[in-house]
């Protein structure tokens, strides 16, 4: 079963929070409405500005472990390497997910400074050009 680490921010160098899931979409979606109270919903934690994808939930585990345990300057480090701007990557993380599990169902997710729209348009623009 795969798992994902993933760290929400409140705010560019806000906030932050480490989390591990089987199902990233739902947890986000959870986050990002407040369905479960606690830490996030607690200090406005929703946006999703880094993840990783291991086939094993148990591998998964033990990295959000470790990541928990390291200094702030070094998740913030993590998350810059990959997303510099510290842009919500909620929606391609959800569109690259469901995609990957045709049956799952998609799930309305929190987004910053995406149009999801023409995000959809250049899917199906790339669809109809493969064949």
């Amino acid at each position: 079963m795969k798992g994902y680490v993933y760290i929400l921010a409140s705010k560019r160098n806000g906030t932050l929070y480490t989390g591990v899931t089987k199902d990233l979409p739902n947890r986000l979606f959870e986050h990002q409405n407040e369905l479960t109270p606690g830490f996030t919903s607690r200090y406005n934690v929703k946006t999703l500005v880094w993840f990783e994808e291991y086939d094993l939930l148990t591998t998964a585990i033990t990295r959000e472990k470790t990541i928990k345990k390291w200094p702030r300057q070094w998740k913030l480090n993590l998350i810059e390497a990959e997303n510099p701007d510290w842009q919500d990557i909620s929606l391609p993380a959800r569109f690259m997910i469901s995609l990957s599990a045709p049956n799952s169902p998609l799930i309305p997710v929190l987004v910053t400074g995406i149009q999801p729209l023409r995000v959809c348009a250049t899917k199906r623009t790339s669809a109809r050009n493969s064949g």
